[in-house]
């Protein structure tokens, strides 16, 4: 049976964490190195950092941040945010991050998945989409979902993975901050298409949302901010939940 995941995600800028609803509103909430430190000892299999402007503000990624965070956790760490060359991979890496996210650059130059998949090996790229439904349609978004790129998301997702990439992280606009669950819809469609793991993120409001998740079989990693931000959902006792109703987990 295969383990599944749960996964926090810090989205930072300026240096904080902060989280918004609809990828709008933007809220202050912690230190992203006091947030690491919290998430590796509270059970969490492992955690996101994207530099959420980075790409929409045309620059690197904060690496003195990331390099602070890095330290703080002993769990697999997946970096993102502005990510557009392999310069800015080898960047990343050297700062320790154990996996690349890439979301903008990719759409941006198509060839950037299959270059680093040859030269870190496919572990370590993860593609991130930014998926909003368009007059009944998956339509990727890019530069943090404020630009609608025109290209089918579930086409874009077969092209990741034969590109090389060895993860997806599918984020819902249209669920983001909601709180009313995770878009199985979505997921499931973009799944069913995929051999590589999908990590579902937009939309935890509950524990129940995490069960119905992997009850569905669409994705094999829970990803979700506000709720362990703001303590709403503790992860050992989701864990325990989850395993309690025959969820397989790593407690």
């Amino acid at each position: 049976m295969i383990t599944h995941r749960i996964i926090p995600c810090l989205d930072v800028r300026n240096g904080r964490v902060v989280k918004g609803v609809n990828f709008e509103g933007i809220q202050d909430v912690a230190s992203p190195v006091e947030m690491a430190r919290f998430y590796n000892e509270c059970g969490a299999d492992e955690l996101v950092f994207y530099d959420i402007t980075a790409s929409y503000e045309n620059r690197g990624l904060f690496t003195d941040i990331l390099k602070e965070t890095a330290k703080e956790i002993f769990i697999p760490l997946t970096v993102g945010g502005g990510i557009n060359t392999l310069d800015d991979f080898d960047r990343v890496l050297k700062c320790g991050a154990d996996k690349v996210s890439v979301n903008s650059g990719a759409i941006k130059n198509p060839d950037l998945i299959p270059q680093a998949a040859r030269k870190y090996g496919d572990q370590c790229v993860v593609l991130s989409m930014d998926v909003k439904r368009v007059d009944g349609q998956f339509k990727i978004f890019k530069n943090g979902g404020r630009i609608d790129t025109g290209i089918d998301a579930l086409e874009w997702a077969v092209s990741g993975e034969k590109n090389g990439a060895g993860e997806l992280v599918v984020n819902s606009i249209d669920t983001d901050g909601v709180k009313n669950g995770f878009d199985i819809e979505m997921l499931k469609e973009i799944s069913r298409l995929v051999s590589i793991p999908v990590i579902a993120s937009g939309g935890a409001g509950k524990k129940e949302d995490f069960l119905d998740l992997f009850n569905a079989g669409c994705a094999d990693a829970g990803l979700a901010a506000s709720i362990f931000h703001f303590k709403q959902v503790n992860i050992m006792d989701l864990k325990k939940y989850l395993r309690d109703n025959n969820i397989e987990m790593r407690i």
